[in-house]
């Protein structure tokens, strides 16, 4: 089977209370980890790519090794998302190249830097909405913009974060928004605010209500039941990752990321994608530095490559198990984009009457 709209997966967590970790890809290694962490625990996979890595592996190499992929393992059901687009010109290029899922985070300007308005994060979503459902595609828009709510500013990556400082109320999505945004640009998943941040600083202590808000997406999962709700910068940062770094000569220092005990409770109000990026760097640079150093004759890349598969996929296993990913893959009846064009055109998944798709 060829791979999926990612509307098809998201709709299957939400009839069965699961979320999907939503892992970014760069390379073969991570690709590997990835589906055979899925494969070995029968999960739906989501693989995502951010603008800098479809510069960084090449448009081509990026969706034959995705395809590979799905060639390889065609019983898991896969959909392929662009990360952080930042402008309708990104969606349609990521759609042009084989992409199922395409997010437009209007959340901030073209220059992925401005914080954006209202309107202008409504007109640029419901515009790429339109296209890409027209093909089948689904789309992920964003409402508030991703920071710490204890200083108040953004972590960039991949060139995507917003620059200086900004306050709560832009930190923090408002409910009363997200209703009007679902409403007015028919997203299929809404990637909400609430103190999460990319990369591995993301707290400076353990974090507590007032600089993680879990209690947000409560608050938005009750004005939008049927809407599914996507968590950005989830990475844990576990403390295993960091002390292996270090002891092999990194120099990371002590930070916190978001605890895997808060997602569980975002998944049970309503999250059913969870983006995870930073906790797999860590295990990938935690097993070269450890390979390297070990070995400091041997200059086989494959002599640091295969520990960096080995411990991200760890890492991808404990996720797929901690988020009730694993055992639903074989669950899912595959669907085509073109079918999903189709229920689009008949207005059958629309956001007012937001009806699952059978699985």
């Amino acid at each position: 089977m060829a791979l999926v709209p990612m509307r098809l997966l998201l709709d299957h967590a939400a009839e069965h209370d699961y979320g999907i970790p939503a892992f970014n890809v760069n390379n073969l290694e991570q690709i590997l980890s990835i589906m055979d962490a899925a494969n070995e625990t029968d999960s739906p996979v989501i693989l995502q790519a951010s603008r800098g890595a479809r510069s960084y592996a090449g448009e081509n190499f990026l969706r034959h090794l995705i395809l590979a992929a799905a060639e390889t393992y065609p019983h898991i059901p896969i959909a392929m998302h662009q990360d952080h687009g930042n402008s309708p010109a990104t969606c349609y290029s990521a759609i042009r190249n084989g992409f199922t899922s395409v997010m437009m985070d209007g959340s901030l300007q073209e220059d992925a830097k401005s914080p954006a308005t209202f309107e202008y994060n409504v007109n640029v979503t419901a515009e790429v909405v339109k296209v890409a459902h027209s093909v089948g595609a689904s789309v992920e828009g964003e409402l508030g913009c991703l920071g710490s709510l204890e200083t108040g500013m953004g972590e960039a990556e991949d060139g995507h974060g917003f620059e200086g400082k900004l306050d709560h109320s832009q930190l923090l999505t408002d409910p009363d928004e997200a209703v009007e945004f679902v409403e007015r640009t028919q997203v299929d998943a809404l990637a909400v605010a609430i103190g999460t941040s990319h990369g591995a600083y993301k707290f400076t202590r353990k974090p507590t209500g007032e600089i993680l808000a879990i209690s947000r997406i409560e608050e938005i999962h009750a004005k939008l039941p049927n809407t599914h709700l996507v968590m950005h910068g989830s990475s844990s940062v576990p403390q295993e990752w960091l002390d292996l770094i270090n002891k092999y000569g990194g120099n990371i220092p002590e930070t916190y990321g978001v605890p895997v005990e808060e997602i569980q409770k975002g998944i049970k109000s309503g999250v059913r994608k969870v983006n995870i990026d930073t906790d797999n760097r860590l295990a990938i640079t935690a097993a070269i530095r450890e390979a390297a150093f070990k070995d400091p004759s041997n200059f086989d890349p494959r002599h640091f490559l295969k520990p960096s598969i080995k411990y991200m996929k760890q890492v991808c296993l404990e996720r797929y198990q901690q988020f009730w990913t694993a055992g639903n893959a074989s669950k899912i009846k595959q669907v085509s984009l073109d079918d999903f064009a189709k229920k689009y055109a008949k207005g059958e998944l629309s956001s007012s009457s937001k009806k699952t798709v059978a699985v």
